[in-house]
């Protein structure tokens, strides 16, 4: 697990990706282009956009019809209501509103500004606007196009997707995991000793959220283009759990 170089690369010449587009194949493809290997330790960070978008997780606003809630909430943060529809329609609960901020729990268990849905970079449909939805299950994404490297190649490959999100105490958005698979997305130091043998208390290292906002440098969050980065230099604990391990209970979410 201990690295202390490693490498990132973001790969160039990924098309734009449309509804039932393979995003292995994608990926595949521009890993010729750019002349890279993988190999077993790597790790595979996709941007939630083109997953979402390969999975087609439109919705158009001119056909949605708020619901009385949301035309009440809609009025007391400033949104649209449309917007506020669908992003009760992705929430479990909200978590806080003001004007121009409606935060809520992702019917994923992640706490985001909108539910995470997206506005920027969306094509446009007929007369009305698109947004574009978290993916149905990250982790199950991750996954699947974990076994199509190992399928493909016969290599242990990790695969991250991640997203952009603000943060409870700090100003600006950082990268963040909402879906892993063969890595462990929380290291336990807890037990583990310090410089001075007195064993850790509470330290658990966000490890898959590292990783995602460090591929988050080269991915942009503008016109860059880079929605697939590779980390070269790692040897990532596994476990199965996905990126549960990352999502605070609300028992112990002091800001609930």
């Amino acid at each position: 697990m201990v690295a202390r170089s490693i490498s990132l690369h973001a790969l160039s010449g990924i098309p734009l990706v449309v509804p039932g587009d393979d995003i292995g194949k994608i990926i595949a493809d521009s890993l010729d282009i750019n002349q890279l290997e993988l190999a077993d330790g790597d790790v595979i960070v996709v941007a939630q956009k083109i997953i979402s978008k390969a999975e087609g997780r439109y919705r158009n606003l001119a056909d949605v019809t708020p619901s009385k809630d949301a035309l009440d909430i809609a009025k007391a943060v400033a949104k649209d209501p449309r917007l506020v529809e669908l992003i009760l329609q992705e929430s479990v609960d909200i978590v806080r509103q003001a004007p121009g901020v409606l935060i809520v729990e992702n019917r994923l268990g992640i706490v985001h500004a909108n539910a995470g849905i997206d506005r920027s970079n969306i094509p446009a449909e007929g007369d009305g606007e698109n947004v574009l939805l978290l993916p149905v299950d990250p982790d199950a994404s991750a996954k699947s196009l974990r076994q199509f490297m190992a399928s493909k190649w016969g290599i242990d490959v990790a695969v991250i997707i991640n997203d952009s999100t603000g943060r409870a105490w700090r100003n600006g958005t950082t990268g963040i995991a909402i879906g892993v698979a063969g890595i462990s997305a929380i290291v336990d130091m807890r037990g583990t000793p310090d410089l001075f043998q007195r064993p850790m208390e509470t330290t658990e290292i966000g490890f898959a959220d590292e990783l995602a906002s460090a591929a988050s440098l080269l991915m942009g969050q503008a016109d860059e283009g880079s929605p697939v980065v590779i980390i070269k230099g790692l040897d990532p604990s596994q476990d199965d759990r996905g990126v549960k391990p990352l999502l605070r209970s609300r028992e112990r979410d002091l800001f609930r």
